[in-house]
């Protein structure tokens, strides 16, 4: 059969049946033509509409009723299902109530303040159902008393307190300094968030037991924006140790300082954005030890990476203060002048006139960088915190910052190991020794 039909030669044959059934009729002399519809008519089925009926409205809380040593920051949540939250109220063992938030669909509702310690609290919510019918529940808790609170303070790797709005270098190591022993450090690095502008991937790093170091995979860009965020109060931290109170700085990354000094050279080179901006002759330490009072005390410029952490003019620098005395044949008490300090055991760029005639070509102080006045001077007016000096070349030990004998830097779980050797354009992890002794080698 054709798929299309001819619909004249259909109408035709049409016609000519009519007209046979037309002729048949008066053949059987009929009186009357019937026309008798040949389909049937449909069958009409009707399904009756199911209605479900509406499910019960329930609610949840959370801590559940009688529940003790609920940390502060734990999450205190009321929830209705199939309904909306009617009436929520919590109230404390003196009745002062404290305030919620509601979520905008009224199925959720959280307090917008913090709970105390030792406090019980009694929370009360009603949810209403599809069906109007209304339903409570009541759970009443009690919160830790903490044996000892710890506190966190914000700080640079010499311990400085971060300033809000301050400007740091590109190689700035952010510390989170407890005052107590942390015995749960998964928690508490739970609580220590560092959020950038641009976004730049860093990790957290434990040194003790009391102080975290974070810092960025590769240096900060200069620009960026640092808002660093503690927030610890009312977190179990293990041991009994509960946070005291939250704390949280923010700052910004300034332009990009990374100065090499290489032995080989006897140079320091100083680089801003990437590009060489001055070449300041330096004599560094003499190497060599002494041994005093069975300690041996070392007059390297130990090799690795450092960062600024201080400046000041003038600096008194004693050698008594690392075990030296004064008195010593290589012993001094002196005030030096534009003095940038690049690690905690007392290193620094600074001025000293006398060593000039060595500086560029031969190594003869107690460990600093010796520079000319003038060199001296214009380091110290470009130095931020942060900053970053690479000493290369030089003998002794590499610089304390759990480096291994070969020089190689572990890396934070994750990254890459990192060798101790960089260019203007590569980040290591800066040396940041964390020795209590405060040495000012000259």
């Amino acid at each position: 059969m054709p798929l299309f039909f001819d619909h004249r030669r259909n109408r035709v044959a049409a016609g000519l049946g009519l007209l046979v059934v037309v002729v048949a009729a008066l053949q059987t002399g009929s009186s009357a033509t019937h026309f008798v519809d040949s389909v049937a008519a449909p069958q009409v089925t009707e399904i009756p509409e199911v209605i479900e009926a509406p499910k019960p409205v329930s609610v949840s809380i959370a801590p559940g009723p009688d529940q003790r040593d609920v940390a502060p920051a734990d999450e205190v949540l009321v929830t209705a299902t199939s309904g909306t939250l009617a009436d929520v109220v919590m109230i404390n063992e003196s009745g002062r109530q404290v305030h919620g938030v509601l979520s905008p669909d009224r199925d959720r509702w959280t307090p917008a303040e913090p709970l105390g310690y030792g406090r019980t609290y009694t929370l009360t919510a009603t949810a209403r159902g599809a069906d109007a019918g209304l339903v409570t529940r009541t759970s009443t808790f009690s919160t830790a008393v903490p044996d000892q609170q710890a506190s966190v303070s914000l700080r640079t790797t010499l311990g400085s307190r971060l300033t809000d709005g301050a400007s740091y270098g590109v190689g700035t190591v952010v510390v989170a300094q407890f005052d107590t022993d942390i015995a749960d450090r998964a928690a508490a690095e739970r609580q220590l968030k560092v959020t950038t502008t641009p976004a730049v991937q860093g990790a957290w790093m434990w040194i003790n037991d009391r102080k975290a170091h974070w810092r960025p995979r590769e240096y900060f860009p200069a620009g960026t924006k640092v808002s660093v965020n503690a927030d610890i109060y009312g977190v179990d931290l293990g041991d009994g140790v509960y946070g005291l109170e939250d704390s949280a700085v923010d700052f910004v990354i300034g332009r990009k300082r990374v100065s090499i000094a290489d032995d080989t050279t006897k140079q320091v080179s100083v680089f801003v954005d990437d590009k060489l901006v001055r070449t300041m002759p330096t004599s560094m330490g003499r190497g060599g030890t002494t041994t005093v009072g069975g300690n041996t005390i070392a007059f390297w410029t130990q090799p690795g990476i450092y960062t600024v952490q201080e400046k000041a003019n003038p600096v008194l620098m004693d050698s008594s203060t690392y075990g030296l005395p004064t008195s010593a044949s290589s012993g001094y008490k002196v005030s030096v002048a534009h003095a940038v300090r690049i690690s905690p055991d007392g290193i620094y760029l600074h001025e000293r006139e006398g060593t000039v005639w060595a500086q560029g070509s031969q190594n003869v102080s107690a460990g600093c960088l010796n520079l000319s006045a003038e060199n001296a001077e214009w380091f110290y007016e470009l130095a931020q915190p942060g900053d970053v000096v690479e000493v290369r070349n030089t003998g002794g030990a590499p610089c304390s910052n759990g480096r291994t004998a070969t020089g190689a830097c572990p890396g934070i779980p994750g990254w890459p190991a990192a060798p101790c050797t960089s260019s203007p354009t590569v980040s290591l992890t800066p040396c940041n020794s964390v020795g209590s002794a405060i040495s000012k080698p000259w």
